[in-house]
């Protein structure tokens, strides 16, 4: 069954309010496409999406996708989950079940319809690894009762359906694992160390280090992620993924921090507190999968890509 005319998708984008969902809803548009946008605004924003408002081939549903959705389209991309450990330990239950009975309901819809669907996986599949940098061979080294597993097993448990419906059912999947992603539209108090640092040091307080600043990050630019999610979705269907896309370029957290003070003009000073359970000491993605399968790198430096980030939060002290 097709829904297309004149070559046009109806695409599918769950949690489409999110920073991430709004950024590939707009690129999606940006190429022709019709997209429905279904979020329950939990941590989704209606303001990322405000510029859309009377847009001829864009339609908003809020609906949270525990529940079962009936629509017609023609691709599925599921990035409804809370993403920052704030907003996921705020309520894990729910945490978990927006990645498994999301998962199964997205799937199923996807086999009804016997649609391609991609699913937003994460680099927290890979736990605090034993093994630097990480490739997707690696099965992680992940606490399964901690405080962060209810986002870390849960998205392991919805690649294993994923996998699970493309073996049994011969669905078309795409999955991709999400490195450390930051830019405009990150909500400014989701907890994560890039709009953390921006955030304090605009607000001129001290910038909260966790641990003694040594442990590393990969900082991917927004912009780059939407083109490697894109690239992949449209890759052969015998590219499921999982498929890196992340920054290969490494960070400590103390490196990030001086760099945001240095491009915020900010006197802050750093202020020093113990390390969160289960928090990764290191984290950068082996993506030579997504060079040789995709054609996939990133091109934006973290210094270019933090300077438009800052110019966005500089909008909440206005």
């Amino acid at each position: 069954m097709t829904r297309q005319y004149f070559g046009r998708k109806r695409i599918l984008v769950t949690g489409g309010a999110g920073f991430l969902g709004s950024h590939l809803i707009d690129r999606l548009l940006d190429r022709g496409d019709e997209v429905l946008c279904v979020d329950n605004l939990f941590t989704g924003d209606k303001s990322n999406i405000d510029h859309l408002s009377g847009h001829p081939r864009f339609e908003f549903m809020r609906h949270d996708i525990c529940f079962p959705l009936y629509v017609e389209v023609d691709q599925i991309f599921n990035l409804a989950c809370p993403a920052s450990p704030v907003h996921y330990q705020h309520d894990p239950v729910q945490t978990t079940k927006t990645s498994v009975h999301g998962a199964i309901n997205m799937l199923g819809l996807a086999k009804r319809l016997n649609c391609r669907i991609f699913q937003a996986s994460t680099s927290e599949v890979y736990g605090d690894p034993s093994v630097h940098p990480q490739p997707e061979e690696y099965w992680g080294n992940v606490n399964p009762i901690g405080i962060r597993s209810c986002y870390d097993e849960g998205k392991r448990c919805a690649e294993t359906l994923f996998f699970d419906y493309h073996r049994q059912h011969d669905l078309e999947i795409k999955v991709v694992r999400i490195f450390n992603t930051y830019g405009p539209r990150m909500h400014p108090a989701d907890g994560r160390v890039v709009s953390n640092f921006i955030m304090q040091a605009l607000a001129g307080e001290d910038i909260t280090m966790y641990g003694d600043g040594s442990q590393s990050r990969s900082f991917c630019f927004y912009s780059d992620l939407i083109d490697g999610f894109l690239k992949l979705m449209d890759s052969p269907p015998e590219v499921t993924g999982p498929i890196n896309i992340g920054n290969p370029v490494e960070f400590t957290i103390r490196e990030l921090a001086e760099l945001v003070l240095e491009l915020t003009g900010a006197k802050s000073k750093l202020l020093f507190k113990p390390l969160p359970q289960d928090d990764p000491t290191q984290r950068k993605p082996d993506i030579t999968k997504a060079r040789e399968l995709l054609g996939w790198e990133p091109k934006v430096q973290l210094r270019e890509g933090l300077l438009e980030t800052i110019a966005y939060f500089r909008r909440f002290f206005d």
